[in-house]
Formats: structure tokens, C-alpha cells, sequence
């Protein structure tokens, strides 16, 4: 099967690779329809890791993908050859404590789509995967939906964690995929305001389309100022999407007493600073948030009801053989990209 291999920096070939084969009773065999392009694919790209963990070459990246079933194992009952599915990347054991626990997210045996040390990506024709990840859309939605229903699920389980209560007045760092996500997740509870912040003229744009109650660009006005203009007590939560330490920092600064600052953006560095002091006087509760746990249905089901539209984030449509080039688009933040699709 034709595969795409990271092979250095910023180096990708496209590459013969034996097509992998059922081995468990509950394996389902994929054949990949279209791949999203996350951002932590790029920083694989682009630098060779992410934290701990670094790329051995050739590696095949990507995790956000829709498929079509090809086969199944002999004890799978959830899905069928012919069936369009959404796949959930995350692998848990179920027996670890953080498992047993109901921390599956958080599993100390996770496997991973496109992780090092984890498991192969997804940017290749056939994948194998446990059948707990294959969920069906049942003609609900379209391959693109299918796709951004990995960062959607992440957003939705941010946005229940933070428990955004009705009414709230809330701002999202970081207008792209995850942070757009994170906006149609908090919409859909009903929220009274949403403050944006994004440097990209294109996605500053989009976010106003998409409805949010005010859009500021921090690099040409006092994003914090602004919007503490319009919200003088400050706001209920915050949505660090940028994986930034200036966009904490304004998070900090833009939140009443007693608000949330729930962390979803993934740094490219291995520390950032908290100001002790603020977070202490304000009793500023602190969200981390990894991947996600059990969302992956309720995303698919936000979309199929049309409690949130994703659709206006696919700006960007490739080819297998293309896939270096929509690498560099997404990298280089051109031509207005917030969500590159890759198509088998």
C-alpha cells in the first residue's frame, strides 16, 4: 500500500509499505478516505518531537482520519465491511489503574495514531485499529465531518470540563481548529459571550463569521483591555488555545475571581509560568486537558443533530501525493489554512 514517511526534517516521501492484517478477534481493518492535518502532526514535522517523545525515521504520521470499513475480525459486532466510520486514535489497555478508574484518556499503556514510541499515523491506504475505536456516522456526515471529529471532541470534553455554565461570558485564545471547535462546543452550551483572539488576519475573519461576540488580533490592540472594556468584572472562563505563554498570561488578566483557565493548546517549550500571585488573589481554577475521554460519540452526534457546524473550517483539499505541501501551508500558517484536508 502507498504510505507517506516522515524521513528528517521537513522531509516526507511517499513509500510501498506492506499492508498491515488483522491479528486480534476485535481488529477492524480501515481504508483511509481523507485525513485531517493537526498541529501536532506539524510540530513532528517541522522539529522531530514533541516533548519526550521523538520521531525514529521513517515514521508515518497523522491521527485525525475518516475510513471505510474492509474488514473485521470475528468477534467485532459494532461495524461491518462497507461501514463509514470516525476514528478515535486513542488506544487504552482498560486494565491500568487510571483505566479502571475512568481515566482512559490518561491511560499509562495508551496507544496513539502517529505517536512515537506508540503506534503508526493514519497518512497511508489501510490502517488496523480495535473496533472501541471505530464509530459509525451511519451516512450522518459527510468525510470531513468524520475527520474533525477528533479535534471536535477534544474541544467538547474541554468545554465540560471547564463546566461552562449557561449564560457564561467566556474567551478563546487561538482561532485555530481546536480553538473554532472549542467556539461551536461552548455555543452549543448555550453561552451569553465569546471573545476570540487570533494573530492571522484569515482566521480573525473566520471567527467573526462564525458568530463570536467580539474577534481582537493582540499583535495591532490591547486584546485584554478590550474586552475587559466590555466585561468589567471579567469573564467566567478561558480557553488557552494557543499553547502560548503571552496568551496565559492574558488569560489570567481577563478572568473574575473565581473564573477557570482550562489549558488546551500544546506548547512547542516544556514549561510556562503562572503569575502566583494573580492566580492565588483571584482563586483562579486551573483545567489541563489531554486529548479527551468518551467524547468521541457525543461529537459525532453533536454534528449529525446540527448543534454545531464544522464546516466552514475545512479551507484547504490535497492529494496523498500532495501531502508535503499541505504540510508546509499549515506549518507557514499561508493562504488563510485552518483545516488541510489530505484525500486517499
Amino acid at each position: 500500500m502507498k504510505a507517506v514517511m516522515l524521513t528528517g526534517l521537513r522531509q516526507m516521501e511517499l513509500r510501498d509499505v506492506p499492508e498491515p492484517k488483522l491479528e486480534k478477534d476485535t481488529d477492524v481493518l480501515l481504508k483511509i478516505d481523507m485525513v485531517g492535518v493537526c498541529g501536532s502532526d506539524v510540530h513532528y514535522y517541522e522539529t522531530g518531537k514533541i516533548g519526550e517523545q521523538i520521531v525514529e525515521y521513517p515514521f508515518i504520521v497523522g491521527h485525525e482520519c475518516a475510513a471505510t470499513v474492509a474488514a473485521v475480525g470475528k468477534s467485532v459486532t459494532n461495524v461491518k465491511a462497507g461501514d463509514a466510520v470516525v476514528v478515535d486514535p486513542a488506544v487504552s489497555c482498560h486494565n491500568c489503574f487510571q483505566c479502571k478508574i475512568g481515566r482512559e484518556n490518561t491511560c499509562y499503556n495508551l496507544r496513539f495514531l502517529g505517536t512515537p514510541g506508540q503506534g503508526g499515523g493514519c497518512l497511508c491506504e489501510y490502517i488496523v485499529m480495535s473496533q472501541e475505536c471505530c464509530y459509525p456516522t451511519k451516512g450522518a456526515l459527510t468525510s470531513e465531518q468524520a475527520v474533525l471529529c477528533e479535534p471536535l471532541s477534544i474541544a467538547a470534553y474541554s468545554v465540560e470540563r471547564a463546566k461552562v455554565p449557561k449564560n457564561a461570558n467566556v474567551a478563546i485564545l487561538g482561532a485555530g481548529p481546536i480553538g473554532l471547535c472549542t467556539f461551536v462546543s461552548a455555543k452549543a452550551k448555550d453561552i451569553n459571550t465569546c471573545y476570540m483572539t487570533e494573530k492571522i488576519p484569515e482566521r480573525v475573519n473566520t471567527a467573526k463569521k462564525a458568530g463570536a461576540t467580539w474577534v481582537g488580533n493582540p499583535d495591532k490592540q490591547d486584546i485584554v483591555g478590550e474586552i475587559l472594556k466590555q466585561q468589567p468584572d471579567g469573564l467566567d472562563v478561558a480557553f488557552e488555545c494557543a499553547g502560548q505563554q503571552e496568551t496565559v498570561d492574558q488569560c489570567m488578566e481577563m478572568l473574575r475571581p473565581g473564573g477557570t483557565l482550562v489549558l488546551t493548546g500544546i506548547p512547542r517549550f516544556d514549561r510556562i509560568s503562572l503569575a502566583v500571585d494573580k492566580m492565588r488573589r483571584k482563586e483562579i481554577t486551573i483545567v489541563n486537558i489531554r486529548r479527551q475521554n468518551e467524547f468521541t460519540q457525543k461529537s459525532v452526534d453533536l454534528i449529525a443533530a446540527g448543534r454545531v457546524d464544522v464546516d466552514f473550517m475545512v479551507t484547504h483539499h490535497f492529494g496523498l501525493e500532495e501531502t508535503q505541501k499541505a504540510f508546509d501551508l499549515v506549518a507557514g500558517y499561508h493562504d488563510g489554512v485552518i483545516k488541510a484536508m489530505i484525500t486517499m
